[in-house]
């Protein structure tokens, strides 16, 4: 293991929980655990880093999973995990909702704690998992057998990437999670060394600690599960965030610095700062807001996506030249955001058909604009082929956008139906929205963490 240097050491004395903390949060997590096992009807584990003792100062996440027999059917289990996370949440006098992922579950603050009180089924081999979760009590077993000695470097692991913004399986993050980052360290055996030889790394990187890969990926970062030979734990990381991961450890290890675990804070966006950057652009920027479906994030997410993507390329194919886009998702309300290099274009528009020497179709093309109102044509272009110069549908982007043709657009299903009741579209200085303030600024102050270190 290598020697770890003053920077590290000093971050670890920032996230290394204290005696105090440890106390205070295991008393908790056992008064849950006890409160699981006397139900008589699941069995309580605690999972996730409290469990691994991998987790950063100042976190107040307890996981507990309650563990019933498999033979217990799917809607008796999402039953009577939900009565009995409310009753326990009830009793310990904690406010609590009910989240739901694969199935439902009871997150609640208690003491203090933000709690996932969690159902699933007491398997004993991750083959026979009936549910995704099911996998997550092998995942603290076998992290649990093997961290030994390590646990400060997956500490350090963490803030690193927290820091560099990589940190988060969600899929608006699309960057490392918490079980990854811990496979990363026993893999590399600590953090010096996971640094060092994460600079190489190319997409397609493949890491199987067990040598028990079970089926080929192409994501591009490949980490079979230890407990789950074909499932790859890196399937969340994009290859941007793998990426401005390597960037990170290329500049910590040529001069590392407290930088790398705490940067320094982001100025946030004014709103005239946002206008003075529009006018130096000198783009055309257009955003649309609706309120945010009433489904998980990693169903309303990708959708947002697949939407933003489908409006880009509606714009395109009308003739609008898109820079970038991007989307963002609040509690209440969503926003899609494009930045168009071109968003006016002239009432003529060029169309091109067939190759003269195509009898037929070309034929059809030249009967079709006889009895339509054109420019000029149909004429043969210096192809051989016909042409015609047509008035264009849309001459701007803001009432292409504006109109029912944006429904024309690849949009995900939840995304279309809240767009169709009330959608807010807005042009220019106008897209200034102070509840996406941090969104706008990242949009443009787009630069790599590394990089902006760099400038620092």
């Amino acid at each position: 293991m290598n020697p770890r240097n003053e920077t590290e050491e000093e971050v670890l004395l920032r996230v290394r929980p204290e005696k105090e903390e440890i106390e205070s949060i295991c008393a908790v997590a056992e008064m849950l655990l006890n409160a699981v096992n006397e139900s008589g009807t699941a069995r309580g584990m605690v999972v996730g880093s409290v469990a691994r003792n991998t987790w950063i100062s100042g976190d107040r996440d307890i996981d507990v999973f309650m563990l019933y027999p498999p033979e217990l059917p799917r809607e008796a289990l999402e039953e009577e995990g939900i009565i009995l996370g409310r009753s326990i949440a009830s009793r310990f006098g904690g406010q609590f909702v009910e989240k739901y992922a694969e199935h439902p579950y009871v997150n609640a603050t208690i003491s203090g704690f933000d709690v996932d009180l969690v159902p699933c089924y007491a398997v004993t081999d991750s083959a026979r998992i009936q549910s995704a979760v099911d996998r997550t009590p092998f995942h603290t077993r076998y992290i649990q057998s093997h961290i030994g000695g390590l646990e400060d470097d997956v500490l350090l692991m963490k803030q690193f990437s927290k820091a560099g913004g990589v940190y988060g399986s969600d899929l608006m993050t699309e960057g490392f999670a918490g079980y990854l980052c811990e496979l990363l360290v026993l893999r590399y055996g600590g953090f010096s060394a996971l640094i060092e030889a994460c600079q190489s790394w190319r997409a397609g990187q493949t890491i199987d600690i067990m040598g028990h890969q079970g089926k080929q990926f192409d994501d591009p970062l490949v980490v079979i599960d230890p407990v789950d030979p074909n499932r790859n734990v890196a399937a969340s990381v994009s290859r941007a965030k793998m990426g401005e991961f390597i960037e990170l450890c290329r500049g910590y290890s040529a001069s590392p610095g407290l930088e790398y675990f705490y940067p320094p804070a982001k100025d946030v966006m004014t709103c005239n700062e946002f206008e003075q950057i529009l006018s130096e652009r000198g783009t055309g920027l257009y955003s649309i807001s609706f309120a945010t479906p009433h489904q998980i994030p990693d169903i309303v997410v990708p959708q947002l996506r697949r939407s933003s993507a489908g409006i880009a390329s509606l714009l395109e194919r009308n003739g609008f030249v898109v820079n970038r886009y991007s989307e963002a998702m609040g509690d209440e309300t969503c926003c899609l955001l494009f930045e168009l290099l071109v968003d006016t274009l002239p009432p003529l528009c060029v169309h091109t058909g067939p190759p003269v020497d195509n009898a037929v179709n070309a034929g059809k093309f030249r009967d079709k604009y006889l009895t339509q109102p054109v420019f000029s044509g149909p004429f043969i272009n210096g192809d051989g082929r016909y042409s015609v110069e047509i008035p264009r549908k849309w001459v701007s982007a803001s009432t292409l956008l504006a109109s029912s043709d944006l429904f024309s657009a690849r949009l995900g299903k939840h995304v279309m139906k809240s767009m169709k009741r009330n959608c807010d579209v807005r042009v220019g200085a106008d897209c200034w929205d102070e509840d996406f303030k941090d969104f706008l600024g990242t949009f443009f102050h787009k630069i790599s963490s590394a990089v902006a270190l760099k400038k620092q």
